[in-house]
Protein backbone atom coordinates (compact mmCIF):
# COMPACT_ATOMS: atom_id res chain seq x y z
CA UNK A 1 0.00 0.00 0.00
CA UNK A 2 2.86 2.21 0.60
CA UNK A 3 4.98 1.52 -2.31
CA UNK A 4 1.53 2.30 -4.45
CA UNK A 5 0.83 5.57 -2.75
CA UNK A 6 4.66 6.25 -3.13
CA UNK A 7 4.51 5.84 -7.03
CA UNK A 8 1.04 7.25 -7.56
CA UNK A 9 3.15 9.91 -5.97
CA UNK A 10 5.84 10.16 -7.99
CA UNK A 11 3.63 9.00 -10.90
CA UNK A 12 1.30 12.03 -10.69
CA UNK A 13 2.55 14.87 -13.27
CA UNK A 14 2.51 11.51 -15.54
CA UNK A 15 -1.03 10.47 -14.31
CA UNK A 16 -2.46 13.84 -15.35
CA UNK A 17 -0.95 14.89 -18.67
CA UNK A 18 -2.04 11.39 -19.72
CA UNK A 19 -5.44 12.08 -18.58
CA UNK A 20 -5.64 15.09 -20.94
CA UNK A 21 -3.90 13.46 -23.91
CA UNK A 22 -6.39 10.33 -23.73
CA UNK A 23 -9.81 13.05 -23.00
CA UNK A 24 -8.47 15.68 -25.81
CA UNK A 25 -7.43 12.83 -28.78
CA UNK A 26 -10.97 11.15 -28.67
CA UNK A 27 -14.34 11.26 -26.98
CA UNK A 28 -15.21 8.95 -24.37
CA UNK A 29 -14.06 8.42 -20.47
CA UNK A 30 -10.53 8.64 -19.55
CA UNK A 31 -10.04 5.15 -17.80
CA UNK A 32 -11.02 1.79 -18.83
CA UNK A 33 -12.76 -0.83 -16.24
CA UNK A 34 -12.74 -4.24 -17.10
CA UNK A 35 -13.87 -6.97 -14.91
CA UNK A 36 -10.94 -9.08 -13.80
CA UNK A 37 -10.60 -12.15 -11.80
CA UNK A 38 -8.62 -11.79 -8.73
CA UNK A 39 -7.86 -13.62 -5.20
CA UNK A 40 -9.87 -16.46 -3.73
CA UNK A 41 -11.80 -15.76 -7.83
CA UNK A 42 -12.71 -12.79 -6.57
CA UNK A 43 -14.16 -10.31 -9.48
CA UNK A 44 -13.00 -7.21 -9.37
CA UNK A 45 -12.60 -3.79 -11.55
CA UNK A 46 -8.94 -3.15 -13.40
CA UNK A 47 -8.47 0.27 -14.07
CA UNK A 48 -6.27 1.30 -17.24
CA UNK A 49 -5.94 4.71 -19.19
CA UNK A 50 -8.52 4.44 -22.21
CA UNK A 51 -6.71 3.13 -25.80
CA UNK A 52 -9.84 2.64 -27.86
CA UNK A 53 -12.59 4.17 -29.19
CA UNK A 54 -15.37 4.83 -27.56
CA UNK A 55 -17.61 2.03 -27.88
CA UNK A 56 -15.75 -0.07 -29.80
CA UNK A 57 -16.46 -3.70 -29.31
CA UNK A 58 -14.54 -7.12 -30.91
CA UNK A 59 -12.17 -9.93 -29.07
CA UNK A 60 -10.69 -9.54 -25.41
CA UNK A 61 -7.34 -9.84 -26.87
CA UNK A 62 -5.61 -7.26 -29.51
CA UNK A 63 -3.46 -8.03 -31.82
CA UNK A 64 -0.90 -5.64 -33.07
CA UNK A 65 -2.79 -3.22 -35.74
CA UNK A 66 -6.35 -3.34 -34.28
CA UNK A 67 -8.33 -0.73 -35.74
CA UNK A 68 -10.01 0.08 -32.49
CA UNK A 69 -7.48 1.62 -31.00
CA UNK A 70 -6.52 5.37 -31.45
CA UNK A 71 -3.71 7.16 -31.94
CA UNK A 72 -2.87 8.14 -28.79
CA UNK A 73 -4.10 4.87 -27.63
CA UNK A 74 -0.63 3.16 -29.37
CA UNK A 75 1.97 5.18 -27.86
CA UNK A 76 0.12 4.04 -24.79
CA UNK A 77 0.29 0.39 -25.12
CA UNK A 78 4.21 -0.08 -26.34
CA UNK A 79 5.11 2.37 -23.41
CA UNK A 80 2.81 0.83 -20.88
CA UNK A 81 1.32 3.91 -19.75
CA UNK A 82 -2.01 2.66 -19.71
CA UNK A 83 -1.14 0.72 -16.86
CA UNK A 84 -0.53 3.18 -14.47
CA UNK A 85 -3.75 3.62 -13.05
CA UNK A 86 -3.55 0.02 -12.19
CA UNK A 87 -2.20 1.59 -8.87
CA UNK A 88 -5.52 2.59 -7.59
CA UNK A 89 -5.46 -0.84 -7.80
CA UNK A 90 -2.96 -1.97 -5.46
CA UNK A 91 -4.11 0.78 -3.50
CA UNK A 92 -7.29 -0.57 -2.90
CA UNK A 93 -6.23 -4.26 -2.38
CA UNK A 94 -7.29 -5.70 -5.70
CA UNK A 95 -3.69 -6.14 -7.40
CA UNK A 96 -0.20 -6.73 -5.54
CA UNK A 97 2.65 -4.38 -8.03
CA UNK A 98 4.33 -7.82 -8.73
CA UNK A 99 2.13 -11.02 -9.41
CA UNK A 100 0.55 -13.29 -11.79
CA UNK A 101 -1.30 -10.94 -14.42
CA UNK A 102 -5.31 -10.54 -13.46
CA UNK A 103 -7.48 -12.27 -16.40
CA UNK A 104 -10.91 -11.64 -17.34
CA UNK A 105 -13.23 -14.14 -16.17
CA UNK A 106 -13.84 -16.01 -19.80
CA UNK A 107 -10.32 -17.03 -19.92
CA UNK A 108 -10.07 -18.16 -16.55
CA UNK A 109 -12.65 -20.52 -16.48
CA UNK A 110 -10.29 -21.93 -19.41
CA UNK A 111 -7.66 -22.64 -16.96
CA UNK A 112 -6.87 -26.20 -16.07
CA UNK A 113 -8.44 -26.60 -12.58
CA UNK A 114 -5.38 -27.12 -10.57
CA UNK A 115 -4.01 -24.14 -12.14
CA UNK A 116 -7.06 -21.96 -11.26
CA UNK A 117 -7.05 -23.22 -8.15
CA UNK A 118 -3.62 -22.95 -7.35
CA UNK A 119 -3.49 -19.26 -8.75
CA UNK A 120 -6.37 -18.30 -6.86
CA UNK A 121 -4.38 -18.59 -3.31
CA UNK A 122 -2.40 -15.58 -4.83
CA UNK A 123 -3.17 -11.56 -5.13
CA UNK A 124 -2.85 -10.82 -8.92
CA UNK A 125 0.08 -7.81 -9.70
CA UNK A 126 0.99 -5.27 -12.18
CA UNK A 127 4.20 -7.64 -13.86
CA UNK A 128 5.73 -10.67 -13.60
CA UNK A 129 8.07 -12.50 -15.56
CA UNK A 130 5.74 -13.69 -18.19
CA UNK A 131 4.01 -10.15 -18.94
CA UNK A 132 8.41 -9.62 -19.61
CA UNK A 133 8.60 -12.28 -21.70
CA UNK A 134 5.09 -11.12 -23.52
CA UNK A 135 5.62 -7.94 -23.63
CA UNK A 136 5.06 -7.48 -27.59
CA UNK A 137 2.15 -10.01 -26.94
CA UNK A 138 -0.14 -7.77 -29.66
CA UNK A 139 2.40 -8.11 -32.04
CA UNK A 140 2.66 -12.05 -31.97
CA UNK A 141 -0.67 -12.37 -32.16
CA UNK A 142 -0.97 -9.98 -35.44
CA UNK A 143 1.29 -12.55 -36.54
CA UNK A 144 -1.27 -15.37 -35.93
CA UNK A 145 -3.71 -17.08 -38.46
CA UNK A 146 -6.50 -17.02 -35.54
CA UNK A 147 -5.35 -14.83 -32.53
CA UNK A 148 -7.98 -16.13 -30.35
CA UNK A 149 -6.68 -19.44 -30.93
CA UNK A 150 -2.95 -19.01 -30.76
CA UNK A 151 -3.80 -17.18 -27.49
CA UNK A 152 -5.74 -19.85 -25.53
CA UNK A 153 -3.69 -22.32 -26.85
CA UNK A 154 -0.33 -21.24 -26.83
CA UNK A 155 0.39 -18.20 -25.20
CA UNK A 156 -1.95 -18.91 -22.08
CA UNK A 157 -0.48 -22.25 -21.15
CA UNK A 158 2.94 -20.78 -21.14
CA UNK A 159 2.15 -17.86 -19.03
CA UNK A 160 0.14 -20.24 -16.23
CA UNK A 161 3.65 -22.36 -16.13
CA UNK A 162 5.74 -18.93 -15.47
CA UNK A 163 3.63 -18.07 -12.93
CA UNK A 164 3.67 -21.33 -11.41
CA UNK A 165 7.39 -20.96 -11.23
CA UNK A 166 7.40 -17.30 -9.77
CA UNK A 167 4.68 -17.99 -7.11
CA UNK A 168 6.63 -21.17 -6.06
CA UNK A 169 9.81 -19.38 -5.92
CA UNK A 170 8.83 -15.60 -5.20
CA UNK A 171 11.25 -13.43 -2.65
CA UNK A 172 11.48 -9.70 -1.83
CA UNK A 173 14.35 -9.69 -3.99
CA UNK A 174 13.53 -11.84 -6.77
CA UNK A 175 10.31 -9.40 -6.69
CA UNK A 176 12.53 -6.24 -7.36
CA UNK A 177 14.05 -7.97 -9.92
CA UNK A 178 10.88 -8.30 -11.91
CA UNK A 179 10.56 -4.59 -10.91
CA UNK A 180 13.80 -3.38 -12.47
CA UNK A 181 13.57 -5.56 -15.27
CA UNK A 182 9.64 -4.34 -16.23
CA UNK A 183 11.16 -0.67 -16.06
CA UNK A 184 14.10 -1.67 -18.17
CA UNK A 185 12.10 -3.25 -20.91
CA UNK A 186 9.86 -0.03 -21.17
CA UNK A 187 12.61 2.56 -21.29
CA UNK A 188 14.33 -0.14 -23.67
CA UNK A 189 11.90 -1.99 -25.47
CA UNK A 190 14.53 -3.81 -28.03
CA UNK A 191 16.47 -5.02 -25.08
CA UNK A 192 16.19 -8.70 -23.69
CA UNK A 193 15.90 -8.74 -19.91
CA UNK A 194 18.41 -10.48 -17.85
Amino acid sequence: MTASLLGLAAVGPVLAATAALVKLSSPGPVLFRQTRVGRSGRPFELLKFRTMRQGASGPEITAGHDPRITRVGRVLRKTKLDELPELLNVLRGDLSLVGPRPEVPRYVALYPRQDRDFLQQYRPGITDPATILFRNEEDVLSRAEDPEAEYVQVILPKKLGIYRRYLENASFLGDLGVLFDTARVIVQPDRAPR
